[in-house]
């Protein structure tokens, strides 16, 4: 066995990324403090084809410096937009029929692997502060809340993993 090198890969051109059909997936940061996350977060929005990558609140926003040094270019290839007020956002995308899935420990939450993707339906994967996690005043506007099962003792993953986690579960 040997690692393929990069020419290998037959990875797309920028351009040949923007025509790709993507995937009725969006990654939506509610209020995201680090720009290494948000970084981390293009580049799975970019690894799964997915269709926009939507920052809201505190989350910062390309060109910065922070998001360039783990996004690697993806910020000029994903689809992203910006919204002041994360119910601003989902009400949109609400709106034009997307199901809005928060990812987050709460009452009632659905373990990932139980939760049954639709090829027919269109989702906004949120995912919340650092801290905070996903916002109070967000739970509400949710289809449902998909919860990332864990074994050990923090029950805790960082947002920008579990965004990879969860996409590449809906993508597949």
């Amino acid at each position: 066995m040997r690692k393929l090198h990069t020419d290998e890969i037959q990875r797309l051109s920028a351009e040949g990324f923007k025509q790709q059909a993507k995937r009725p997936i969006i990654l939506l940061a509610d209020n995201i403090r680090s720009a290494l996350n948000i970084g981390s977060m293009f580049r799975t929005a970019d690894a799964f084809a997915l269709e926009r990558f939507v920052l809201c609140g505190i989350s910062a926003t390309p060109p910065f410096r922070e998001i360039n040094k783990t996004a690697l270019g993806s910020t000029e290839t994903v689809e992203w937009e910006y919204f002041e007020h994360t119910l601003d956002a989902i009400n949109k995308y609400k709106s034009q029929g997307y199901k809005i899935i928060a990812v987050e420990q709460a009452e009632g939450s659905v373990f990932l692997q139980d939760f049954t993707i639709s090829a027919s339906d269109k989702y906004v994967l949120v995912l919340g502060n650092e801290v905070e996690g996903v916002a109070d005043n967000v739970l509400p506007l949710t289809d449902v809340c998909i919860e990332i099962p864990q074994f050990g003792t923090k029950h805790s993953l960082n947002v920008a993993v579990a965004a990879g986690i969860v996409a590449f579960h809906f993508a597949v």
